[in-house]
């Protein structure tokens, strides 16, 4: 991690391949998301260090990213913790120039890479709400699961208020343990994914999932099974939280509807494609699956 704490703010100096705009495109995809802001050019962003609520004010200027705290004066510590969730969200680790030589190969993907150079995967640092998050967005459109997450997050997620705006905290999976699923088909979740998320919160509550012990798993595979152990997790999901929050890059949600749409609609077809035919597409994609599959999402928000 490159930073510098300056006591009453932090600089973090991202990698040369980073696109602070095309990261915002991403984040901004809905009107119903909760978990953070954008207003006069500034991301906003609550996060939870220890038992301490803190708002991110971050900002961006000749490739420095600029987190102020506009309410509190965090700990030392704190802000070191504020600066190491920052660089994880927007997965600033990752060397991209492997990624752009595979792309650059691809019919598909080269004038992806070409327009949205920098973009990286917006990532969930917080294990707990990748899984919830993925569980609430099986099988319906994206709208109606931002909808659900947004209630979801406002009954059970604590929230604190700046200049009139309101700020969240994803639920704690402690908290989401503790409720009962009539209280989540309250909100138009389906017994069905009521009972997985409640069920992941309580093995995370037990210590039975934790995203220490799935980040020493010795490969993808063995996390990937590791995941799909837990009621509720499909392939899918796995997927998708080996590619958001455990960043695998190799992780490719080949079942995605999005990344069939981005795919039928960058190769001009009539149809979308098939696995089988998504297979041989991704065929020289190895080891970057999971940064193709994000630059195609991308593309649907033109």
């Amino acid at each position: 991690m490159n930073w510098m704490d300056h006591e009453y703010y932090i600089e973090i100096y991202p990698p040369l391949e980073f696109n602070y705009k095309e990261c915002l495109v991403f984040l901004c995809r809905s009107d119903q998301e909760v978990l953070y802001r954008v207003m006069n050019g500034f991301l906003y962003k609550l996060i939870k260090v220890g038992e301490e609520s803190i708002l991110l004010k971050i900002g961006y200027d000749q490739h420095v990213l600029y987190v102020e705290f506009p309410i509190s004066h965090p700990s030392e510590s704190a802000r070191k913790e504020a600066a190491m969730y920052v660089w994880e969200w927007f997965d600033l680790e990752q060397d991209l120039s492997s990624f752009y030589e595979v792309a650059c190969k691809s019919e598909v993907l080269q004038p992806l890479v070409q327009k949205y150079a920098g973009l990286r995967v917006v990532c969930m640092p917080d294990l707990f709400e990748a899984l919830a998050w993925a569980i609430i967005g099986q099988q319906i459109n994206l709208p109606f699961a931002y909808s659900l997450k947004k209630r979801f997050v406002e009954s059970f997620g604590e929230g604190l208020s700046f200049e009139g705006e309101r700020f969240w905290l994803f639920p704690s999976f402690e908290k989401v343990a503790e409720i009962d699923v009539e209280e989540l088909k309250k909100l138009q979740f389906t017994t069905r994914k009521a009972e997985y998320i409640i069920g992941v919160a309580k093995a995370m509550s037990n210590g039975e999932i934790t995203k220490e012990s799935m980040l020493k798993k010795q490969d993808f595979q063995q996390a990937k099974q590791s995941l799909m152990v837990i009621r509720g997790v499909g392939a899918w999901t796995a997927d998708y939280v080996l590619m958001k929050c455990l960043h695998y890059t190799c992780a490719f949600p080949i079942a995605d509807v999005g990344l069939h749409n981005a795919l039928k609609e960058q190769m001009g077809l009539e149809r979308k494609p098939t696995i089988e035919e998504i297979n041989q597409i991704a065929t020289n994609w190895e080891g970057w699956q999971a940064y193709a599959t994000f630059y195609l999402w991308r593309s649907l928000y033109e």
